[in-house]
């Protein structure tokens, strides 16, 4: 019950005149997380959300956009702790982990996204094309991770930014590969949920 106080008493009495007195604050907030992984909600208020701030409607379906949000949010905050989607992961014996830049086999007209040149000596195979709708902001969470996890230095400051120091610290060389197999469990489940969710039907308070 921590999402509470993001919601306020005048949201939760007019959801509670709609929906009815059962709703809590909680369901309020899922509900949101829910309704803006809508396709249908994005495409309806597309204009809206590129001029102001998402304005949330109550629908009829309250109740299976708020489980919907709930479920999403326990797959993408734990997004850590999830199975490693069963890749092709081809590998020598006592490979090196280390990743300096991840990219896609092919390029051009022959890019081949089911398939991550991790390095050199690791390549992972069998990316569904599915896991690639889901969406963090412009590039998919794949792509988002695969930009995220390389090593970078800044221009002004001549810093390394090296994310394999964090699979150091954490003791696990394995950590990024195996957040590229979480990160695609995360998309293709997060997809599921999405292609479940009802239409939006606006209810218009009385």
């Amino acid at each position: 019950d921590g999402y509470v106080d993001n919601i306020s008493d005048p949201i939760l009495d007019k959801y509670e005149r709609i929906i009815g007195s059962e709703v809590t604050k909680d369901d309020i907030f899922f509900y949101v997380y829910g309704i803006l992984h809508s396709p249908e909600f994005r495409a309806k208020f597309d204009s809206e959300l590129k001029k102001v701030g998402p304005r949330i409607p109550a629908v009829r379906d309250f109740h299976a956009f708020a489980k919907a949000g709930r479920d999403l949010s326990d797959l993408h905050l734990g997004y850590e702790s999830v199975d490693v989607y069963p890749l092709n992961v081809q590998e020598p014996t006592g490979p090196d982990y280390r990743v300096k830049k991840m990219k896609f086999s092919g390029s051009g007209k022959n890019k081949d996204r089911s398939t991550i040149i991790y390095n050199d000596q690791i390549t992972v195979a069998g990316i569904p094309e599915e896991a690639y709708r889901y969406m963090l902001g412009s590039r998919s969470a794949i792509e988002w991770v695969m930009e995220r996890y390389q090593v970078k230095t800044d221009k002004k400051s001549g810093i390394v930014n090296d994310p394999n120091d964090w699979a150091k610290e954490v003791g696990d060389p394995r950590y990024i590969l195996n957040l590229l197999g979480r990160i695609v469990t995360v998309s293709v489940e997060t997809m599921k949920i999405v292609d479940r969710l009802p239409q939006i039907d606006v209810v218009v308070e009385k």
